[in-house]
């Protein structure tokens, strides 16, 4: 189906028809809307055997991740820039345990110089953090890219990035073919971890 929609609401749609269980994030801008997006759909009950947890911070939501995953849960997370710092530490015990996490990276600079634009700084700090970091152009490719990259990150089992650029992406209008849930569904099963606590 063609609709017209922003960057924010192709990501969202595409994570609910990945169907996770659990959502984890803390809202910082220009990722914000992705979960608040996901946040309405799990109000609204589209979101099945799924709990959203709104985190104290990034860190928090990483660390809530983690454990999930951990137990053997699909689990989805999105930040940026500060966020995506904070977060870090925790990034890379997820790596270092194989736990396929993941997230969608709204690219934004770090607080120095003091810029709130697009930048590639934050995805860049982690690049030798053992997480597969996917590169997106637009907002269709980063749309196809979720169901992807879920699939990369439970067969090889790393966790996993899609990196769009804040605000360029994030907040424009594009017709985006939107994925149906049968198409999703044949391409990515129900996660099946090979091990789990």
């Amino acid at each position: 189906m063609r609709k017209v929609v922003r960057g924010f609401y192709s990501v969202a749609y595409a994570v609910k028809l990945c169907k996770p269980n659990i959502i984890c994030a803390y809202p910082i801008t220009p990722q914000t809307e992705i979960v608040e997006n996901l946040a309405e759909m799990y109000a609204n009950g589209e979101l099945e055997n799924c709990k959203y947890i709104t985190a104290e911070s990034e860190f928090d939501a990483a660390s809530i991740l983690v454990g999930a995953s951990a137990t053997g849960a699909r689990t989805f997370t999105a930040t940026c820039s500060q966020g995506l710092i904070l977060m870090s530490e925790v990034l890379f015990n997820a790596a270092g345990m194989r736990l396929p996490i993941v997230m969608v990276n709204t690219n934004r600079a770090l607080s120095a110089p003091l810029s709130i634009w697009n930048d590639l700084q934050d995805s860049m700090a982690l690049r030798d953090a053992g997480i597969i970091q996917i590169y997106v152009e637009d907002n269709q490719e980063a749309h196809e890219m979720i169901p992807q990259d879920y699939k990369i990150a439970e067969s090889v089992m790393y966790p996993t990035m899609v990196c769009m650029d804040g605000f360029k992406l994030t907040h424009a209008y594009e017709p985006i073919d939107l994925l149906d849930q049968e198409l999703v569904d044949s391409f990515l099963p129900p996660y099946d971890p090979p091990i789990k606590l």
